[in-house]
């Protein structure tokens, strides 16, 4: 089978087949209309909850995709997810800050612990895996300072904020209708355009049928998710803010000739130095985004907990790590694709959540995590050598 053929479908597959299980080992009784029984896995309300924590883990990989396109790595945020998030909580909670304020004011954290990192790497010519190792146990410890090892709820008094409401508010039915026809709309915008400016340049713009497929296909998607939501209580708006932050990513790598860069120094540093590309300001942008994505994970996270603890942001970084390798990411660098992430980042969650309703013990959770993430490196490294 062609290589690519196989890169293409090895994704869609391994969703399937993770979908099969878990849904006949939790979901039989109902799928074969046995009384009194309910879909657990496959049912509305579990599925607009996996649709919350997917938003979680792929907004995270989406950083970590910009980071390991250039050929580095990032250990650090599964540690930075929670202390930013902390930081937030204290600000409200504690010092009595506007939640709105209080986001921005650790967002701003993220960014100059990230833009630091970003500076070290390029600056000081450390290895991005030992300097953000360091940051890893650096960040872990002085999130459980910020927190005082204690549990920092993220509103005060109960009431909804702006911090809570990041995982708990929902669009009404017809909104989220709404934002399915138009997203459908400027995907197929997108995909015009594509073909009009390949044959403007000469370019073969590729079969017409296969355009249309792709759009039927995102369509389907799109309207699928929307009335799996609807018929709980409406589209989540941390699927939204997933929405916006893939929709950025794509548009910088794809789109941009900042994105373009970020390939080219993941495909050989030295070749893009000699072509006058600014290799240090593009790294330093790369870790300033990651710094984005730690923020706005973290805030997401910890307001998906109810509250600040010391095991948020526990192994995120392997899910990141984990979920860019699986959707077609190299750890080399110079290769992979958003849309790759968001699949790898769906499987990585559909399992997680699985394990959970079926009440897997924590140790065999690690075990599986653990032989995801090494079975990904070995696929990527069997289609490097290929």
């Amino acid at each position: 089978m062609n290589r690519s053929l196989l890169q293409k479908i090895a994704m869609p597959t391994a969703l399937l087949l993770v979908w099969l299980f878990f849904s006949f080992m939790l979901d039989r009784d109902a799928l074969l209309g046995r009384e009194g029984a309910r879909f657990l896995f496959i049912g509305s309300r579990n599925l607009t909850q996996l649709f919350i924590e997917y938003s979680i883990v792929a907004t995270l990989a989406l950083g970590m995709f910009l980071i390991i396109l250039t050929g580095h790595i990032d250990l650090s945020v599964g540690s930075g997810v929670g202390l930013i998030g902390g930081i937030a909580a204290v600000l409200i909670f504690k010092e009595g800050w506007p939640a709105p304020f209080a986001l921005l004011g650790a967002g701003g954290s993220a960014l100059v612990l990230w833009t630091l990192i970003g500076v070290f790497v390029v600056k000081q010519h450390m290895p991005s895996f030992i300097i953000t190792l360091g940051g890893l146990l650096i960040f872990k410890g002085l999130f459980w300072l910020v927190i005082q090892n204690s549990t920092i709820p993220i509103s005060r008094g109960g009431e909804d904020n702006l911090y809570s409401l990041l995982t708990t508010y929902s669009l009404p039915p017809q909104a989220g209708l709404i934002l399915a026809l138009g997203l459908t709309a400027v995907i197929a915008w997108l995909q015009f355009s594509d073909r009009r400016e390949r044959i403007s340049h000469g370019l073969p713009p590729g079969s017409g049928a296969a355009m249309a497929g792709r759009i039927a296909i995102a369509a389907i998607a799109i309207f699928g998710v929307v009335l799996i939501c609807n018929s709980f209580r409406g589209v989540p708006v941390s699927l939204l803010i997933l929405t916006a932050v893939a929709g950025a990513v794509y548009f910088i790598t794809v789109h941009t000739p900042y994105g373009r860069n970020l390939y080219a120094i993941g495909g050989n540093e030295e070749a893009a130095v000699i072509s006058g590309i600014q290799v240090d300001r593009v790294l330093i942008g790369a870790f300033v985004l990651m710094g984005v994505a730690v923020a706005i994970t973290g805030f997401m996270m910890t307001a998906y907990s109810g509250a600040s603890t010391t095991t948020v942001g526990d192994l995120m970084e392997l899910d990141a790590i984990a979920a860019c390798v699986i959707g077609g990411t190299s750890l080399k660098g110079g290769r992979g694709s958003v849309v790759g992430v968001l699949l790898g980042a769906f499987i990585m969650t559909s399992l997680l959540n699985g394990m959970t309703l079926m009440a897997v013990s924590p140790e065999l959770k690690f075990i599986a995590r653990g032989a995801v993430l090494a079975l990904a490196v070995w696929m990527d490294v069997k289609f490097s050598r290929a």
